[in-house]
């Protein structure tokens, strides 16, 4: 068998993985990667890139089928060849793969396609098309991320989709039901019933999106009501009919009820990849089924460290790579800890939401007096122009020194925004310098700024 020895084992090239692994060779840091599929991971394969991209594509053939926008524009005719919608999405996955190649090689990072089997702390065998290697490292970085949790009632397989077979798919559904209203459902929910499909939207809870607050979410009730996409609350899923054309639905006040479909997508959370690759060997201390680390993402065992998805919530390829990029320093002899004073949390449903450090009520329930100020995208010129002034941007302070403690928006693009209230934590501002900031004019972000204004009771243009 062939041997082979570093400083750096990365098991995943996901986004934390490949992240460790091209820093440490930025740092001198002798470096091997395995991953077992492509490189990117769950994220740029068949997550958040192909996601938006259908999105994107979702969104622009439902402008082209209205009928007559706000300010004039007709067009006739409009069709979707969602064949070559597909194939684009691929071509774009393909090109940033490449990419991440392309930089790993820059660093000289030693790529292993291949699946890997951890044999203890420091040893791993690889099995790939040139056959096994051993590979001995002093350090070992686990970054397998996670794979979608299955329902025992609904295994995936022919119509029964996972959020993988979803945008894997090259036909738009007649019809699709989602099971679970969380941000994966919700977006891939929504963009389907953009392209055409009859959707409806299953959840367990009482709310849709029910890890974000209640305003955020009620301008994305009422989009999903215009697109017509029936919405199902306090329901669980039971499983298929008997002639597997529609789902079973328990609710309490209805009793079971079907719904027909020809697809049903599963999309009800996601689970740590921990089985398959001899990590049991290892014996490290859990957190549930989730790795548990400390602050510097070491875990239990010396020089084995894990990071991204394996380690728990929030399972964000933003917070993989943050972690993946601290690793490497750390092992390269600098002093990191992962402390972030705030990490966004994005859904890029219709309309966008973007939550940046504590809501309202969790500000509260922290025993912090708070003061809060709001400001609508109705009130925007901007947003006016755009077409979309649906939502807000809010922003939650402590009210003994207006040091900000959340950033809140939900509207067309404020994703975008995410970037400038997650500096505002991390510089620790308070509202009065958001306040104090000239922000440029007409933006969306402006909204940032009159809601810091509004939190004093002086929001200039509300």
């Amino acid at each position: 068998m062939q041997e082979l020895s570093t400083t750096l084992l990365v098991v995943g090239g996901g986004p934390g993985g490949y992240v460790a692994a091209i820093r440490a060779g930025q740092l001198g840091v002798p470096t091997v990667l395995v991953e077992g599929a492509r490189l990117g991971g769950t994220c740029l394969n068949v997550g958040c890139i192909p996601s938006k991209a259908l999105i994107h594509a979702a969104e622009a053939y439902h402008h082209a089928k209205t009928p007559e926008t706000p300010f004039g524009l007709r067009l006739q005719g409009a069709s979707l060849d969602f064949a070559k919608t597909s194939a684009w999405k691929d071509r774009i996955v393909d090109r940033l793969n490449a990419g991440v190649g392309g930089l790993l090689r820059k660093q000289k990072v030693t790529v292993i396609e291949g699946w890997a089997e951890i044999q203890d702390g420091k040893t791993c065998i690889v099995r790939s098309a040139e056959g096994p290697r051993r590979i001995r490292a002093e350090h070992l970085v686990v970054a397998t991320g996670s794979v979608p949790v299955e329902v025992p009632s609904l295994p995936f397989g022919d119509s029964i989709l996972s959020s993988t077979d979803g945008l894997a798919l090259t036909s738009v559904p007649e019809s699709l039901a989602v099971v679970g209203a969380g941000y994966i459902g919700l977006e891939l929910g929504m963009a389907f019933a953009k392209l055409g499909s009859k959707v409806a939207v299953v959840e367990a809870a009482d709310k849709i999106l029910p890890a974000w607050d209640a305003e955020l979410t009620r301008p994305v009730a009422r989009r999903l009501q215009a697109l017509g996409v029936e919405v199902i609350i306090a329901a669980v899923a039971q499983g298929l009919s008997s002639d597997r054309k529609a789902l079973v639905v328990a609710t309490a006040q209805d009793g079971n009820r079907l719904i027909a479909a020809e697809k049903i997508l599963v999309a009800v959370g996601r689970k740590p990849c921990v089985d398959g690759f001899g990590l049991e060997r290892l014996h490290l201390a859990r957190d549930r089924a989730f790795i548990k680390v400390d602050a510097r993402c070491a875990t239990s065992m010396r020089n084995v460290w894990a990071i991204g998805d394996v380690t728990g919530e929030p399972m964000l390829a933003h917070r993989a790579m943050a972690q993946g990029e601290m690793v490497a320093e750390i092992i390269a002899g600098r002093r990191r800890v992962f402390d972030p004073a705030s990490i966004p949390a994005i859904c890029f449903t219709d309309p966008e939401i973007v939550s940046v450090g504590l809501s309202p009520q969790p500000a509260r329930d922290l025993g912090n007096d708070i003061v809060v100020g709001s400001f609508p995208f109705a009130a925007s010129g901007r947003a006016m122009t755009q077409g979309d002034d649906s939502g807000f941007v809010r922003v939650v302070a402590r009210a003994q020194d207006h040091v900000l403690l959340g950033v809140q928006a939900v509207g067309a693009g404020v994703s975008e925004l995410a970037a400038a209230f997650s500096l505002a934590l991390e510089m620790g501002a308070r509202a009065e310098d958001v306040a104090a900031t000239i922000h440029a004019h007409p933006t969306r972000g402006e909204a940032f700024q009159e809601a810091a204004l509004g939190a004093f009771g002086h929001a200039i243009h509300f």
